[in-house]
């Protein structure tokens, strides 16, 4: 009997352990959102994600952004078979989508309001943050239609290649500040979560 009891208590033991882990790592910050960090522009991209022109069939118009989650690449169609790939962070499991949109909104050195479903899952992210260097949007943000997904900077080099954020498309600065320069308010824009075979 004594045994039964102390084999209890420590399932007992072992659930509440079990929960308050669960609880604290709900809680922990998302890597891929730190407010007021300032980006480390010495971070040296894994080569595959640097900003390069490539061999690319589509039979998008030049102009076109496609977005590649699964391979973590931005494209922009250049036409004759080419476009620019961008290295790209993409949304963490459970926050990938696909679809068509635009460009409906753009702007440097974005203000940050995190949505309400945002808040609700990271309740420690502040309700606004004006635009600079430790904004987790970076420094341009090219929003998508009426959703609240964008394509942004990042202040957070390190994470691209990776997926960790809540549902965005992140760049690094001066890689987001380039494709900006080269698409207007407008832009069709590409959501694939599979490559085209």
């Amino acid at each position: 009997m004594t045994k039964f009891r102390h084999l209890i208590w420590m399932m007992i033991s072992a659930v509440g352990l079990t929960l308050s882990v669960t609880q604290s790592h709900a809680q922990q910050p998302d890597v891929g959102d730190q407010p007021g960090l300032l980006a480390d522009d010495s971070v040296e991209l894994d080569p595959e994600y640097r900003k390069q022109m490539v061999y690319y069939r589509s039979t998008e118009a030049p102009g076109t952004i496609i977005i590649s989650t699964a391979e973590r690449h931005l494209y922009l169609i250049q036409g004759n078979g080419r476009a620019l790939r961008y290295g790209i962070g993409v949304g963490r499991d459970g926050f990938q989508w696909q679809g068509l949109l635009n460009i409906s909104r753009k702007a440097e050195w974005p203000d940050w309001t995190p949505p309400p479903e945002m808040i609700a899952r990271q309740p420690y992210l502040p309700r606004f943050m004006a635009g600079g260097p430790g904004n987790p949007l970076g420094a341009r943000a090219m929003y998508l239609g009426t959703t609240v997904y964008r394509i942004h900077g990042t202040n957070r080099p390190d994470t691209i290649g990776t997926a960790v954020s809540s549902g965005c498309f992140r760049l690094v600065n001066a890689d987001v500040a380039d494709l900006y320069e080269r698409v207007p308010v407008g832009t069709k824009v590409i959501v694939r979560q599979k490559p085209e075979l």
